[in-house]
């Protein structure tokens, strides 16, 4: 039995358990009609309450056989092979079992290593096995807990407050997950950056002001010494993503949103902010595309017509003009939405005491609705901050320190991946500076979140 069909044999084991449940929940109703409060729960909670107490061990049974059963099988078939079959090594038992279930797959017509065919034999034993014994076992776990389900309920059995505690506690395991990923990829960063800067000196990565991470093969390579000076990746990022793009998106988006909110007719607003919105779907490889292959030369077009020679045809410029747009949506939906929420009163107001309709956003709307725009700029900053494709495609990798917006530059998210593409090993600066250059960039963002919660305090209490 494999883990999907034992997984829809479970969950037509609830929908039955949950037939069930409301049957005997009706039963209740009906045998009850004429007396005032004998029936405590809905048909409904008596349905879910016993659904909830079939699905949940079995599902959990489930997760166990999801995790634990590749090991499982992996270690039963290692120990069918005769001595010397497989080296001793992880890394020649892993080259092995994936060439035992690219046999089982059916991807690999043949195998290279004698034993893979007796090896794929025993994998296809066991996974039957095993997927027997846990698909069962859920399906009985599952059956148990229907049947203990159903012997609890009566007229006046609380099972609306059982199913609201049981959906509380998924809730609670929820939060739970996400919070403990975030600190798993916080500590995965310290943890790293931690390694790098025992072979770099922070002074260095945080002042250094020329990035070259090479690592040497040989004592005696050319270049074994790298530099890892983050300064021109740190300014590139905020030159690129909170200086250009900025420049394009705030005012655009701003004013698209008083325009729509303010001066549009219903009927032009109906399909023109969906089609602004549109700009927020689109892939960041097609922004890419056009920035390199449209925006960056007419940039350098226009660079070399104004007697600037050097202009490069990968430009923080045109990268930047390009995220600008990109990031227009968010500033203007957040804005949008911010002036449509101040109440009318305030702009009525500011209208019957003579003010015109342009005093009345620059001087009312706008600093009432300040939070939301400040949210809406934040959004945009970290969408800008942590976009990757556009800067590959249109600004390039070199590590510049340079205010010539006409000249080639970087930034981190674009640096982190060059780092880790390919296959690179874990205990080299060169792969290890990427985690570095990740815990900064989320400090920063961290900071930037912080003091934007703070403005947002201070003006929300001044407008409430």
């Amino acid at each position: 039995m494999t883990p999907g069909l034992g997984l829809l044999l479970v969950l037509a084991l609830g929908g039955f358990a949950w037939w069930l449940g409301w049957r005997r929940g009706v039963g209740f109703v009906a045998s009850r009609s004429a007396e005032v409060g004998a029936v405590h729960s809905r048909p409904g909670y008596h349905a879910a309450f016993v659904a909830i107490l079939a699905l949940l061990p079995a599902l959990l049974l489930l997760a166990v056989w999801g995790v634990m059963g590749p090991g499982l099988v992996s270690r039963e078939v290692l120990a069918s092979l005769p001595a010397g079959a497989v080296g001793s090594s992880d890394l020649e038992q892993a080259a092995f079992l994936s060439e035992v279930r690219g046999l089982v797959s059916g991807s690999y017509a043949a195998a290279f290593n004698p034993h893979a065919e007796a090896a794929a034999a025993v994998w296809k034993a066991a996974s039957l096995r095993y997927g027997l014994v846990f698909g069962l076992g859920a399906l009985a776990l599952g059956a148990a807990g229907a049947m203990w389900g159903l012997s609890r309920l009566r007229a006046d059995f609380r099972a609306r407050t059982r199913v609201e505690r049981l959906t509380m506690g998924l809730l609670v395991v929820a939060s739970l997950v996400a919070i403990l990923t975030t600190f798993g990829i916080v500590a995965s960063l310290v943890f790293e950056s931690f390694r790098f800067f025992q072979l770099v000196s922070p002074v260095e990565f945080l002042f250094g002001t020329k990035w070259s991470p090479q690592t040497a093969i040989r004592a005696d390579q050319v270049g074994s010494s790298g530099a890892f000076g983050a300064v021109p990746l740190f300014w590139g990022t905020v030159f690129i993503g909170a200086i250009i793009a900025m420049v394009v998106a705030i005012p655009l988006g701003l004013m698209t949103a008083i325009y729509l909110t303010q001066y549009a007719a219903p009927g032009f607003r109906r399909w023109a902010k969906p089609m602004l919105e549109v700009l927020a779907g689109v892939p960041t490889v097609v922004y890419g595309f056009f920035a390199a292959l449209t925006v960056a030369p007419a940039v350098r077009s226009f660079a070399v017509s104004m007697g600037i020679s050097d202009a490069s045809s990968e430009s923080a410029l045109a990268a930047g003009l390009v995220m600008g747009v990109m990031i227009i949506p968010f500033v203007s939906s957040m804005a949008d939405d911010a002036l449509t929420a101040v109440p009318r009163a305030m702009r009525d107001g500011s209208l019957a005491m003579g003010a015109t309709p342009s005093e009345t956003i620059r001087k009312v709307l706008i600093p009432a609705a300040l939070p939301g725009i400040v949210g809406g700029v934040l959004l945009a900053v970290s969408r800008a901050i942590g976009e990757t494709m556009i800067v590959v495609m249109a600004a390039g990798l070199a590590a510049n320190l340079t205010a010539n917006p006409f000249h080639s530059v970087t930034t981190v998210t674009a640096q982190i991946v060059a780092l880790l593409t390919g296959d690179q090993e874990f205990d080299s600066a060169k792969t290890l500076s990427a985690f570095a250059l990740g815990l900064v960039l989320f400090l920063v963002t961290l900071a930037l979140n912080i003091y934007a919660l703070a403005v947002v305090k201070k003006y929300r209490e001044a407008y409430d």
